[in-house]
């Protein structure tokens, strides 16, 4: 997929969870290619930061950076009026904001399942319901899962549980969107190298991990922000409903050294 600088002229398009990793790269893909784009994040210094740093590159007036909590209701709304008053519309939603947690299903704790289902699902879900009345009929929505949802491994019960939901959000939004023309698809990440990655997967353990992947690297922010503006653009107008799995074959298939 190469870069088209006018493929989302005049769209505008919201990012959440977009101050890092695959949210800021999908932000500086879309912002590339000619949308308006609104991203968020908890962390106000930093969301201020990336808004500069995506500026250097595009119109200072085609970012909106907006700090908040995906869980939170007031930062919903929020978020969705400062959107209304200033764009009127949206086009493109990428529902990225999350969350890695990773541990033995007996030693998960209540606040930490209400944890994550505040942001990995709860999250997503009100980001959307919040967005319908301002998406454009024909608009497109991708929603951040994990390939985690289609395999079982080890201490990822939480997470993975959080993310077959949003997965399984997808295709029920496809249906109630339709008579609207809304695209839903979700993307799949596998082991990409972001800050979130490295905080859950110590130096160590990176080599046992590139055996497991037959493309033999860790994918990149990049690889995931190509198929997100792939999905939310014109060029996928008949992909509804689907998961794209972005992980080098993990899920696919065994490399012969594990054999």
């Amino acid at each position: 997929m190469t870069n088209n600088a006018s493929r989302f002229t005049g769209k505008i398009a919201l990012i959440t969870g977009g101050t890092s990793g695959m949210g800021l790269a999908a932000a500086a893909r879309l912002l590339a290619e000619g949308a308006d784009v609104i991203i968020t994040g908890r962390d106000k210094t930093r969301l201020d930061a990336v808004a500069d740093e995506l500026a250097e590159s595009a119109a200072a007036d085609r970012i909106l950076a907006v700090p908040g909590d995906v869980s939170n209701e007031n930062d919903l709304n929020t978020l969705f009026d400062t959107i209304r008053n200033r764009f009127g519309r949206l086009d493109v939603v990428f529902a990225n904001a999350g969350i890695g947690s990773f541990q033995p299903v007996d030693e998960v704790t209540f606040d930490e399942f209400d944890r994550v289902v505040d942001i990995n699902f709860k999250g997503v879900y009100f980001t959307i319901q919040r967005a319908l009345p301002l998406l454009a009929d024909g608009s497109s929505i991708v929603i951040n899962a994990s390939w985690t949802l289609h395999r079982g491994i080890p201490g990822a019960s939480l997470y993975a549980a959080n993310k077959a939901a949003v997965h399984n959000l997808a295709h029920t939004l496809v249906a109630d969107l339709a008579p609207r023309r809304i695209r839903v698809n979700s993307v799949s990440p596998g082991y990409i190298e972001t800050p979130m990655f490295h905080a859950n997967v110590s130096a160590e353990a990176h080599a046992e991990v590139l055996t497991t992947v037959p493309a033999a690297r860790l994918g990149t922010a990049d690889d995931v922000a190509n198929a997100v503006a792939f999905l939310a653009s014109h060029e996928a107008s008949y992909i509804n409903g689907q998961d794209l799995i972005i992980d080098g074959g993990l899920v696919a298939a065994v490399p012969a050294a594990l054999m």
